[in-house]
């Protein structure tokens, strides 16, 4: 139940955003069912609760009621910014996707009940100031407005999502235990994954483009026209040369949705695909040592010829070609988290069979389904 790391992070899948396309990035489709599901682990069921009163009762958990209104809630909001909208078996597979992650949810806050773990409201304050912080009031109130949801639905969401996370680190993190052995184990019988055959790039990037984009929400007006922008990216330029920090500013001023959030970190390109992406950036690109940063980017749509906008591109660090050894802390370190996000993901899928081998649940839509051969109206 670990949190989506978006542009955004906001809990469920209220404030997920679409998210613009880079060239130096691959984009997964953001109606695929897959995506979905993923984005659905952070959905929430009312927690501690009554559901809202009207709708018919899609399922329960140990008594507790999950209304065909919960559902609809998050069913409206994850395609509401997807371009080709789920129709037929596909919109019924969504809706029973979401269904179970609402039962998973509500047999985990059944235990949570039992441990003593449910999320404090001061937590949940914690949480609603740091999701709301680079927001000004408006911007926050108009997002929840977009959405259709009111503070106390956002509210409840954060709950749960605090309360599944201590749960699962309590009965599963917290027991996982990968040893040096493993390690050494996994590097000897897997070494050809750390033998590099062309160098890494690790980037980051501002990007301003010279129209206002909506999925952007940082702190720092956005430029309104190409003149906007050229100023714009000058002062970030300026501000970079007097030292100050790259990831800040880019969380701060950068326009790219995909980007900003997390410091303009671009993640590691092999070079073979950075030779594909624009020829201003590949060459401005290779001429970096690693902590440097590029000049001002002109971005120009190839097939138009028209001004994208303009970026300055850091390279964080650079992986040389070549094998490498299990004395590099940083292989080490790449073994032990992949072993235990293994380990983490299998434990978690058995931790919730035992909970629904425990929990009553009666999934009435599911039956639903199998009674009218899959053709819901």
């Amino acid at each position: 139940m670990n949190s989506a790391g978006p542009i955004i992070s906001f809990p469920g899948t209220w404030f997920a955003d679409a998210g613009g396309g880079n060239s130096l990035r691959k984009n997964s489709d953001y109606i695929r069912l897959a995506a979905w599901v993923t984005f659905a682990t952070l959905l929430a069921a009312m927690a501690g609760c009554k559901s809202q009163v009207g709708g018919d009762v899609m399922a329960t958990v140990d008594g507790r009621k999950i209304f065909r209104s919960d559902v609809d809630k998050y069913y409206d909001n994850q395609v509401a910014s997807a371009q080709q909208q789920p129709v037929g078996e596909q919109a019924t597979i969504l809706r029973l996707n979401i269904l179970r992650q609402l039962i998973d949810d509500e047999m985990v806050m059944r235990r949570a009940e039992k441990l003593g773990l449910l999320a404090t409201e001061d937590e949940v304050d914690r949480k609603l100031n740091e999701i709301k912080s680079p927001y000004t009031q408006e911007q926050f109130d108009q997002r929840l407005k977009e959405k259709k949801i009111s503070l106390e639905d956002f509210k409840r969401d954060i709950r749960r999502s605090i309360t599944v996370d201590k749960v699962m680190n309590k009965e599963v993190s917290s027991k996982i235990n990968v040893t040096d052995q493993d390690v050494t184990n996994y590097f000897n019988a897997h070494k050809a994954e750390f033998n590099l055959i062309e160098p890494q790039y690790h980037l980051a990037q501002i990007f301003v483009t010279p129209l206002p984009n909506p999925q952007v929400h940082n702190q720092n007006n956005k430029a309104q026209n190409e003149a906007d922008a050229r100023k714009k990216i000058q002062m970030i330029s300026n501000r970079l040369d007097s030292g100050d920090d790259f990831a800040t500013l880019a969380m701060n001023s950068s326009e790219d949705p995909e980007t900003s959030g997390n410091g303009g970190d671009l993640g590691t390109v092999p070079e073979s695909s950075l030779r594909t992406t624009d020829p201003a950036t590949r060459d401005a690109v290779l001429k970096l040592k690693p902590g440097q940063y590029t000049p001002i980017i002109a971005v120009v749509n190839p097939q138009t010829k028209q001004l994208v906008g303009f970026r300055i591109v850091k390279l964080v660090s650079k992986e040389p070609a070549g094998q490498r050894d299990l004395s590099d802390p940083r292989v080490q370190q790449a073994i032990r988290s992949q072993l235990h996000d293994r380990r983490e993901q299998l434990l978690k899928a058995a931790y919730y069979e035992l909970l629904r081998d425990s929990a009553k649940v009666e999934n009435y839509y599911a039956k639903q389904i199998l009674d009218s051969n899959g053709i819901l109206k």
